[in-house]
């Protein structure tokens, strides 16, 4: 768990980012926080920064918008992810991609393996990788396990959009981002999504593009 000294730095970090009000700055893609991986949850906050943290998280996500932070986007080498999906999405996109909506959650040393072998490919963003997105194939269910912010085990399945943010935010504690997952001939501007790819599946842009959908 380590002393009290060793944990200062990163209590401090967290107590300074904490200082100004309103949403965190968030981490751009390059910035080597997001390449070195996490080290676990182990106490280094106490519980009212721990708390303190999460709120930020929640207000930084939602501001973004996005449905999930993990503290290395905000630059803080530490194993917790937020999520939270309201899903305001057309019924013909929920029922392709599997999205419904979930309620805020926060992740303590989650991980998280494949369950089946059936995979799922949709189009992703990034907050940490701003105006892109790309093709990700995913296992369509994974169990996840770690904890909540209050310590409570987690250890359940997830399956469709919720497993898919899931790995996204683990992966972030793991230091991978998304594009080292994704099919490089998708890579699309917001623009070109709009414009060209706004659809509930990538079908049509695997065709356009170039690339094989599992």
């Amino acid at each position: 768990m380590g002393t009290p000294a060793e944990r200062a730095p990163l209590a401090e970090r967290v107590e300074e980012l904490l200082s100004v009000e309103g949403p965190l700055p968030i981490v751009a893609a390059g910035d080597p926080v997001l390449r070195r991986g996490t080290e676990p949850f182990d106490g280094q906050l106490e519980p009212a920064l721990l708390a303190r943290f999460v709120k930020a998280l929640r207000i930084t996500m939602h501001a973004a918008p996005g449905v999930g932070l993990a503290a290395p986007q905000v630059g803080i080498a530490l194993r917790i992810a937020v999520i939270e999906d309201p899903a305001p999405v057309p019924e013909e996109v929920r029922v392709a991609r599997g999205r419904v909506p979930q309620p805020f959650r926060v992740l303590v040393n989650p991980a998280y393996e494949p369950v089946g072998e059936d995979r799922a490919a949709f189009f992703e963003g990034c907050l940490s990788v701003p105006g892109w997105q790309a093709v990700v194939a995913r296992p369509a269910s994974v169990r996840l396990t770690g904890a909540d912010e209050r310590g409570r085990p987690l250890d359940e399945v997830v399956t469709g959009w919720p497993a898919r943010i899931v790995q996204h935010e683990t992966d972030h504690l793991d230091g991978t981002l998304y594009l080292d997952r994704a099919e490089p001939r998708s890579l699309s501007s917001n623009a070109a999504m709009a414009e060209y790819w706004n659809a509930p599946t990538p079908h049509e842009a695997a065709a356009a593009l170039g690339f094989e959908l599992p």
